[in-house]
């Protein structure tokens, strides 16, 4: 079974910057769409960003102008570079991996979550 490993979460003072990482721990084959979602305590989990095989790009509101996405399809990783963080923006952080085939959902990995935290 392919685990989505994360790496790059911690605690960061408003205004600065994290980068996230994730990549599977084996072969994931077919069209895949990539992104983040985030899940503040309290709150129900919402998409952060999202990236298409194509390399397009759709963001939450809330963090276009400040967040990132990119993928490296050799390495099926996908990076969220995060700057000017707000305190708003601390929630538990999901990568994921969607597999589609013929316009349906085939598979749909979940990383185990990554805590990022923004003191004001």
């Amino acid at each position: 079974q392919v685990q989505l490993v994360e790496s790059g979460g911690g605690l960061v003072q408003a205004g600065g910057s994290l980068r996230l990482s994730c990549a599977p721990s084996g072969s994931i084959f077919g069209i895949r769409t990539m992104g983040w979602y985030r899940q503040a305590p309290g709150k129900q989990r919402e998409l952060v960003a999202t990236v298409t095989s194509g390399g397009s790009a759709d963001y939450a509101d809330s963090v276009k102008g400040r967040f990132t996405i990119s993928r490296d399809n050799a390495k099926n990783t996908v990076y969220l570079q995060m700057n000017s963080l707000k305190p708003e923006d601390t929630a538990v952080y999901y990568c994921n991996i969607k597999v589609w085939q013929i316009g349906v959902l085939r598979d749909d990995y979940w990383g185990q979550g990554t805590q990022v935290t923004v003191s004001s």
